[in-house]
């Protein structure tokens, strides 16, 4: 019997499919755009770096020590583990869409219909056996098993457990690229401490050097050789400097309370070892070729199912143009009191029934979630060219940021060299009459200047370091 209900069924179907196909929507079709450039720089060397774990990437103990910290800690990353979970279960609740919905069902009640009714005076007549009526009222009892279980003939309900499943990898990829923002903004800030510090000490040393001089311009004007403005010049110098020691303390603070929120804790210090900064030489890099960030990106990837998502959306909303197939069957015991349930087959019950669904007239809501779909379809795909174009254009930028930062570090350093040589010749010049105060003055300013910006540079290269890796897609696997 069921197999001739379904096929009736699925007779019905086919001619009423044939009446609404000549209706539906036609697909938007367009593929992605996935060619990028052969190379970043000329190489084919395959070799790449995003290949490497952060733990051998980054050297320094007390970074890796923040970043397993912050792993396992930060808030953000597990607010994240939490939507992979949200994922993982509408996936589950997708997939029991299209298998039966199997319920037990129980029930006990009571009717007492009028007596001069068509229906009571029909029971009052009846008899269940040889000299016996209908009781009344009329009680009832039930206890059985009913199944309802609708038949996926158009992929409609696979589909949308499919489209569950991307966007539940695509959930995962998001977490990826978390994971590789997290590390990249741990490094950096980390570095940026390391910057800070060594500032810090470039300023003390530099308090003390103008503190002597200052006291070798009292002298002098004790000798009547400089005047009270140059006493007064040099004081201001000083108490200057000396402000750019809170400030930058200021930012040291910063920092770290910065570190601490992305490693989930509370503000304290941050283990470090500043006096190695200036000793940090940027590794060579090997970024591979571009075809590589399809599969090292997480935000490619993600994007990816994303698209991927977005098209089987598109055919779960195509296939709610065709007829919905349903099947409902049921199997239990009904009596009017209880000793009479198990007495069969007078107390069997059972149905089955097959019903077929499909839209015929106004399916303007049907025919708007399809066009959304299919829009939203368009709109993955550029978004995916987007994430690829821009994985490109980030790793092109840093690689040119690593190398223009090596020829500009080395000039710098020899600027600061000089300038640095210049104080002492100042100094002596000015003992020996052969200079004046604001030569001194400002050759002291301009050797902290340099020296300020032989560290910002020494930063931004390993700031470039760091966000090479993560452009490549380092850090997540």
């Amino acid at each position: 019997m069921l197999n001739r209900i379904v096929n009736i069924c699925m007779v019905v179907a086919g001619s009423t499919m044939l009446l609404s196909a000549c209706k539906t929507p036609s697909v938007v079709e367009r593929a992605a755009n996935t060619d990028v450039p052969v190379s970043f720089n000329g190489s084919q060397d395959t070799v790449n770096v995003a290949k490497v774990q952060w733990a051998d990437y980054f050297t320094d103990p007390h970074l890796n020590a923040l970043i397993d910290t912050a792993l396992k800690n930060n808030q953000e990353l597990n607010v994240i583990m939490q939507e992979i979970e949200i994922s993982r279960n509408e996936v589950r609740a997708r997939k029991g869409e299209y298998l039966p919905f199997v319920d037990i069902k129980a029930g006990a009640g009571v009717d007492k219909p009028g007596r001069y009714t068509s229906r009571g005076a029909s029971e009052a007549t009846t008899e269940i056996e040889p000299g016996r009526e209908m009781p009344d009222p009329l009680q009832d009892y039930m206890v059985g098993a009913f199944a309802t279980w609708e038949l996926d003939v158009w992929g409609k309900l696979h589909n949308a457990k499919r489209a569950a499943v991307a966007r539940y990898l695509s959930s995962v990829e998001g977490r990826n690229f978390m994971v590789t923002n997290l590390i990249a903004e741990i490094a950096n800030s980390y570095y940026e401490l390391l910057a800070l510090d060594n500032q810090l000490e470039i300023v003390k040393r530099n308090i003390e050097i103008q503190s002597n001089a200052l006291e070798i311009v009292k002298l002098q004007k004790q000798a009547a050789r400089v005047t009270e403005l140059a006493v007064r010049k040099f004081q201001a110098e000083v108490f200057h400097t000396k402000s750019l020691q809170y400030d930058i303390q200021q930012e040291i603070a910063i920092t770290e309370n910065k570190i601490n929120f992305l490693v989930g804790r509370y503000p304290q210090h941050i283990e470090r070892s500043p006096q190695a900064f200036s000793d940090l030489v940027p590794k060579a890099v090997q970024a591979g070729i571009p075809s590589q960030l399809l599969e090292n990106r997480p935000d490619v990837r993600q994007a990816e199912m994303e698209l991927e998502a977005a098209k089987l959306d598109v055919k779960v909303a195509k296939a709610r143009f065709y007829p919905s197939l349903g099947i409902s069957a049921g199997i239990g015991f009904q009596a009017f009191n209880p000793s009479y349930l198990i007495k069969t087959p007078e107390s069997l019950l059972y149905s089955l029934a097959g019903d077929l669904t499909a839209p015929l007239i106004n399916r303007n809501a049907i025919k708007a979630d399809y066009k959304s779909a299919n829009a939203k379809q368009i709109q993955a795909i550029f978004n995916y060219e987007k994430t690829i174009l821009n994985a490109y254009v980030e790793v092109s930028n840093q690689l040119a940021k690593i190398n223009n930062l090596e020829q500009s570090y080395d000039l710098k350093a020899k600027e600061v060299e000089a300038l640095t040589q210049s104080i002492d010749i100042s100094n002596n010049l000015f003992r020996s009459a052969r200079a004046d105060y604001m030569e001194v003055l400002l050759t002291q300013r301009d050797a902290l200047e340099s020296k300020f910006e032989l560290v910002e540079t020494k930063r931004a290269q390993m700031n470039a370091l760091v966000n090479v890796y993560q452009a490549l897609g380092g850090g997540w696997n």
